[in-house]
């Protein structure tokens, strides 16, 4: 099985794609965006993500990878596309079902069909195999269906595509077996079989412990914020006890994982998922509390302006699928305070993105709402000279509240009452 075509060329499409060219197979890698299709045929990149150019130009120079918008006839077919959510909080599967009718054309006794998109339990057996069995062939006999979800984080795709361990579900024991060849090509973790919609439950609750962890740090902040004491300092000494890992509280939860794969499971089953809907209400809740916590200290202004410094979900990415600092944004703008927004990772984003100089010049206040590196070594008093009033929310607990201190800030950080 020499061919594949791989449906999406987005944060796991591409990579995969690249990975499994650079390892001698005939890869066609699919996009319904004739941009992103014409960007990676001159070996560039549509996102951002450590080593991936590299890859991806050794793959399109070495004849082994080339993007369409259609897809072609295959041995293997892999549908790595979106399952976003919709505004009532249901999985859009449209564009899974899209993929499966697109290849539906192409689809040829032996072929192996893999879906990579996290999906709620069931999507693989009694979705995607009956939409490919309008080609007349039997799903789990003349062909073969498998669900392998990635496991890999923005910023460490390549290294984890390759290294993590990989959990397989077939439709059947034949399924999954075929598919285990296919990962066993590049993966240098273990493989674990089982079926389909086994693996899926695993993918979905992988990501909804975590949101539930985060949910309890969140909970955990706003408690301590209340009693004057450091959520910080709690956890960091809970966490000594060896069978504790509390994570640690933020603005909010983003991305296209935890704040999404927990809702597939609550739509399924809302009378069971008492603990992680609640979860993911708390989480959801914090751009509001972290925003009428900014607003609250801009009480004491005669004027309005607050920098946002970061607007991705998580630190030292460019990804802002989700990011919990959209709604921040809009919450403040809805109340008419001046937001000046500045991120070095992103170029697009939903709102205006200044420079440093810029966001700080004249600001009231400073809110420090994603940990990228960099924001480590602002130099406050140069950036206290830019302001207004010298004062800094910190969301992340990124910086060194010492320092801005004796430059004459104050400093005030998420979950700690009275710092």
């Amino acid at each position: 099985m020499k061919k594949i075509c791989v449906l999406g060329l987005g944060y796991i499409g591409l990579p995969t794609s690249s990975i499994l060219a650079t390892h001698g197979f005939e890869v066609t890698g699919v996009d319904i965006n004739t941009q992103i299709v014409q960007i990676v045929n001159r070996g560039g990149l549509p996102i951002k993500e450590p080593g991936l150019k590299t890859i991806v130009k050794a793959a399109v120079n070495s004849g082994n990878l080339h993007a369409q918008p259609e897809p072609k006839p295959s041995d293997i077919f892999i549908i790595a596309v979106p399952t976003p959510i919709t505004e009532e909080k249901k999985v859009d599967l449209s564009y899974i079902e899209q993929a499966a009718n697109s290849i539906v054309p192409f689809l040829d006794k032996g072929n192996l069909v893999v879906l990579e998109s996290t999906s709620p339990p069931g999507t693989t057996q009694n979705l995607l195999a009956p939409l490919l069995e309008k080609t007349g062939m039997k799903a789990g006999e003349d062909f073969f269906v498998a669900y392998c979800p990635e496991r890999v984080l923005p910023g460490r795709i390549l290294k984890e595509l390759i290294e993590n361990n990989r959990v397989i579900g077939g439709i059947e024991s034949t399924s999954a077996l075929e598919a285990k060849k296919l990962y066993s090509s590049f993966v240098e973790g273990e493989i674990y079989l089982t079926d389909s919609t086994t693996a899926e439950m695993v993918k979905l609750m992988e990501n909804t412990y975590r949101d539930v962890n985060i949910a309890l740090a969140n909970e955990l902040a706003v408690i301590c914020n209340k009693i004057g004491i450091n959520s910080w300092d709690v956890i960091k000494l809970a966490n000594l006890h060896p069978r504790v890992n509390l994570h640690n509280p933020g603005p909010g939860v983003g991305g296209h994982c935890l704040a999404v794969d927990p809702w597939f499971i609550v739509e399924k089953f809302p009378e069971e998922t008492k603990i992680i809907s609640s979860s993911r209400n708390i989480n959801d809740s914090m751009p509001h509390y972290v925003a009428e916590k900014i607003t609250g200290i801009l009480n004491i202004c005669e004027t309005q302006k607050v920098t946002i410094a970061g607007v991705t979900y998580k630190a030292n990415i460019d990804d802002t699928r989700n990011s919990p600092v959209l709604n921040i944004i809009k919450y403040l703008l809805e109340n008419k305070i001046y937001v000046a927004a500045y991120d070095p990772h992103v170029k697009d984003f939903e709102y205006e993105l200044v420079g440093l100089v810029e966001a700080f010049r004249n600001s009231d206040l400073a809110v420090i709402t994603t940990g990228h590196e960099e924001f480590k070594y602002f130099n406050p008093q140069e950036l206290g000279q830019l302001m207004r009033h010298r004062s800094v929310f910190d969301t992340c607990n990124c910086l060194d509240h010492k320092l801005w201190q004796n430059s004459g800030f104050e400093v005030l950080l998420l979950g700690a009452g009275g710092y």
